[in-house]
């Protein structure tokens, strides 16, 4: 497949002021010069552009502007060309089945990316990182996909992966002279090796947790009784009526979900129906959706007020749904209709149950004069904040990145385990072996063709 020359719209579908087509391969050249009267291309300079038109026959197509790439100073290594023409569908279009006339065959998805990857510009995690970049929705998601495309994970591992290299070529050297019975590889050494590998591994999979809250958006639910202003909260976050809002208890029947971006992060804010026993059918789903909504949230805003709520319920309601990993904020809302001494009281009395085991956040604030966003938008700020792993600039965020740390950390406590136990030197160099092939498998040294057709199939065409 890498012997073809292969062609792809490279911008959005739609209509633009521009569009790109993409062409790579060995005669990427001879097939775009083919519709390209105008200048020679295959004595052009690499990194040049030439004004001219796409002709089919004597027909002319459109006016373009043709960047050539010449081989390996292009994004996949091979020859390049890419052809900018005004960004009409139906011109495209016909560039296209003219480009595949004279020879090129239409790209697979993520087909550009991978000849990156095979032909060895990039590894497979910057590979990745590039879908990434695409994708990304908010600045913290730009910076950690920029950081990995530069080799930010790729870096790290690979200097641990090199020194595990040393060590496991002094053991296998250690087997031809097994009738010797001689150590080259200092296992006290080894050791030290494999501490600083785990500690790396640990807190680059314990970074997952932020990385997978910035690349989804943070699910954060929006919890309460009927008429504890749930609904009004919503709308006060995104600053536009999304949520109807009644005095009618029972309102929201299903929930209503939406993504704000606050300081660069992005969170997906859930408004639910209220928890109540009731016996409307309708409303009875809707609270069961709501608590499957708790289940999943990484937030918990839950919004009270001492005329409406008991105390006891709301402490029951929090430790029933409490987890380790889930952050409960409670808010005190509607904090306009009542007296400072009355709020002070109750929310007293809930923190002597509740903090610091249950909750250690809790807010007041009036949803409907917006009183108190600013600071609930901080604290939400802060946990993100919390969360990452402050000492280190690479965060994981790709599922499989992290499924690979968590094997190269297994492999990492078998080969400290081997050396404890002293076993024979054959079983620690296959012990050794596997380390290596799981570290490998994050930058693609390790991998295969069903993997490899996964990830790059998920990308869009024209990348």
């Amino acid at each position: 497949m890498n012997k073809d020359t292969i062609c792809a719209l490279a911008t959005a579908n739609g209509i633009g002021a521009i569009g790109i087509i993409r062409v790579s391969g060995k005669d990427a050249i001879n097939i775009v010069q083919k519709s390209f009267k105008d200048k020679e291309l295959n004595s052009a300079p690499s990194h040049t552009i030439h004004y001219g038109y796409i002709t089919d026959g004597d027909e002319l197509i459109d006016e373009v502007m043709v960047s050539v790439f010449l081989a390996p100073k292009s994004f996949t290594t091979e020859n390049c060309v890419e052809i900018s023409f005004h960004g009409s569908p139906f011109i495209g279009k016909r560039i296209l089945e003219i480009l595949i006339r004279n020879g090129c065959r239409m790209a697979k998805a993520g087909e550009f990316t991978m000849r990156a990857f095979m032909n060895g510009r990039i590894d497979l995690s910057q590979a990745e990182s590039i879908a990434d970049l695409i994708s990304s929705e908010n600045e913290a998601a730009r910076k950690i996909a920029l950081h990995q495309l530069k080799g930010g994970i790729t870096n790290e591992i690979a200097l641990l992966r090199q020194d595990l290299l040393n060590f496991t070529s002094l053991v296998e050297l250690e087997l031809d002279f097994s009738e010797e019975d001689v150590e080259f590889a200092d296992r006290s050494a080894l050791k030290q090796l494999l501490k600083t590998i785990k500690s790396k591994l640990n807190n680059l999979i314990n970074s997952f947790q932020y990385g997978n809250a910035v690349r989804n958006g943070i699910d954060t639910a929006i919890i309460g009784k009927p008429n504890a202003g749930k609904s009004t909260l919503l709308n006060a976050l995104l600053k536009e009526e999304r949520a109807i809002v009644s005095d009618i208890a029972g309102t929201t029947r299903d929930t209503i979900e939406e993504v704000l971006h606050i300081k660069g992060n992005a969170f997906r804010f859930i408004d639910t129906a209220g928890i109540r026993e009731t016996t409307d059918k309708i409303e009875e789903i809707g609270v069961k959706k709501a608590k499957e909504k708790i289940a999943s949230a990484k937030i918990l805003l839950y919004l009270y007020n001492e005329k409406e709520d008991k105390k006891e319920e709301v402490v029951r309601f929090i430790k029933t749904f409490y987890r380790p990993d889930l952050k409960i904020i409670l808010i005190h809302n509607k904090i306009d209709s009542v007296s400072e001494s009355e709020r002070e009281s109750f929310d007293k009395a809930l923190k002597t149950e509740l903090y610091p085991d249950f909750c250690s956040e809790f807010l007041c604030m009036s949803a409907k004069e917006a009183l108190g966003i600013d600071v609930l938008t901080n604290a939400l700020s802060d946990y993100v904040d919390s969360i990452k792993t402050a000492e280190h600039n690479t965060i994981i965020t790709n599922q499989r990145h992290y499924e690979a740390l968590l094997k190269s950390l297994d492999a990492a406590q078998k080969v400290e385990e081997a050396i404890l136990q002293g076993i024979h030197t054959e079983l620690l160099a296959y012990e050794l072996r596997a380390a290596l092939e799981a570290l490998g498998e994050i930058s693609g040294e390790f991998t295969n063709d069903e993997l490899l057709g996964h990830i790059f199939s998920n990308f869009c065409i024209g990348k």
